[in-house]
């Protein structure tokens, strides 16, 4: 097919060369009497040339267009749910899961392990302000959950998931054991801040980003499914570690927590799957690229300013509860319960998010979760602290859920493993800083109504880059 407007084209070519320049009257005759005729046949001949061309670009264009199309998805089946009752107990323990529970060993470390250590020890200085273990070794977890995805999402793409996912693996459960053995400040900096933050980032992008080979039409449903899981995980590792450090000790619950790890990260190993073939797409690790497209670069920016602030209510909510003269216990408890209702949340909107699109379910849940930043400081009686807690984390826990679906949908999936690591990384630099500014300012203001002022006007931000986009 592709040979025949070659052939056409000669054809037309041969009867215009063969044309003669009139030497006699009578040739001149024959010629002005035959010239109507090879004109008429030029014309149809170019005609019938041009519309070979145009068919050809057509059928080019198609096939350009098929093999670009976006390719189909199962939406569903036994191994596509396989793969999130594989991600789903990972996300339980780890990494949420284990972040969300930090206040229980911040409040073992600072009243058994690191209660003799001195000053230099327990805070590390910036120009006015002693940041608290809090304020450093959590917000290290909260980033590095995300920093790796820069790194991961490219091995991703390139169809390094299960070696990601297995050394990710070995180096999560022998840091959950090494911290057992701790005993010194900078022992968990480095084994619970650093390594295991690293570690869970590699399993957290890569276990984010498979779910975009699988899913499209219910993308969000499946999201909200393994999201589930790190709200599960926020509720009941918290209330166990706390039960099973004043039955067993710390150090056995870190190795019960290592052995969960075995079997939860055993499974997520045996049935986390790709599905699509490994893509070496242009560019190396970034993406620079997908920058120009004021859409992506909008939402990147919005999960900055959101990661800022989001995590202020729950580092400190059980703090200015206690500050409130609210008890101990449910001082204690009010994270579980934050984690309890965003379990809600996250479900309902992956639901919504199918029907509406997930852009359409984010700006609403953040407005309310920015508002309830406002709201927070000045709830002064159990029952306020109690709602706002409710209302705050069914509304996170929202946009927490469905925060990756839209870069799944800014661009092609061929790279969609760097588009997320791109994004996991620049919202964990909002994740770093947030909770130290928040304690900052908490320091230099001796309350928290200024952090709520902090913390709540960095959502209208987002819900502005991202309806402009």
């Amino acid at each position: 097919m592709a040979d025949e407007p070659d052939s056409d084209t000669q054809n037309i070519t041969t009867p215009l060369s063969t044309v003669r320049t009139p030497q006699s009257h009578s040739d001149d005759e024959v010629t002005r009497a035959s010239t109507p005729a090879r004109n008429s046949e030029t014309k149809h001949g170019h005609q019938h040339a041009k519309n070979i061309d145009i068919q050809n670009e057509e059928k080019g264009i198609k096939e350009s267009s098929a093999s670009h199309q976006s390719p189909s998805f199962p939406d569903g089946g036994w191994r596509a749910w396989l793969v999130v009752v594989g991600v789903r107990p990972v996300l339980c323990c780890y990494p949420f899961g284990f972040v969300n529970a930090w206040g229980t060993f911040q409040a073992h470390y600072q009243q058994s392990i690191l209660k003799d250590s001195s000053p230099s020890d327990m805070y590390v200085f910036h120009p006015g302000f002693p940041w608290r273990l809090i304020n450093v070794t959590n917000p290290h977890e909260y980033s590095l959950i995300f920093l790796p995805g820069i790194l991961v999402g490219r091995l991703f793409d390139l169809g390094y998931l299960k070696s990601i996912l297995s050394t990710s693996s070995v180096l999560l459960i022998v840091a959950t054991f090494l911290v057992a053995q701790c005993t010194r400040y900078w022992h968990f900096v480095l084994c619970q801040g650093i390594v295991i933050g690293i570690a869970a980032g590699g399993i957290f992008g890569p276990t984010t980003a498979v779910i975009g080979h699988w899913f499209h039409r219910r993308r969000g449903l499946a999201m909200g499914w393994i999201a589930v899981g790190s709200s599960l995980g926020g509720t009941l590792l918290p209330i166990a570690a706390n039960n099973l450090i004043a039955t067993v000790g710390f150090q056995w619950t870190m190795r019960i927590i290592g052995f969960i790890l075995i079997v939860t990260l055993g499974v997520a190993n045996l049935t986390l799957k790709r599905r699509l073939p490994p893509v070496n797409v242009a560019g190396g690790l970034l993406n620079l690229q997908a920058f120009k497209y004021a859409p992506f670069t909008a939402y990147c920016l919005s999960a900055f300013f959101s990661f800022l602030g989001i995590y202020t209510v729950l580092t400190y909510v059980s703090v200015s509860a206690l500050e409130l003269g609210i008890s101990e216990s449910l001082s204690f408890y009010l994270l579980s319960i934050a984690n309890a209702s965003s379990l809600f949340g996250r479900l309902s909107s992956g639901l919504l998010a199918d029907r509406c699109g997930p852009g359409n379910i984010i700006i609403p849940f953040t407005a309310v979760a920015g508002i309830l930043t406002y709201a927070w400081p000045f709830a002064r009686t159990q029952r306020e602290l109690i709602a706002v807690v409710v209302l705050y984390g069914f509304s996170s826990g929202a946009y927490v859920s469905l925060m990756a679906t839209p870069i799944m949908s800014l661009g092609v999936t061929d790279d969609i493993g760097r588009r997320i690591g791109m994004f996991m990384s620049i919202l964990s630099l909002g994740a770093l800083a947030g909770p130290p500014i928040s304690g900052a300012i908490n320091t230099a203001s001796g309350g928290f109504e200024v952090v709520g002022y902090y913390a709540g006007q960095l959502f209208p931000m987002p819900l502005k880059s991202y309806c402009e986009s």
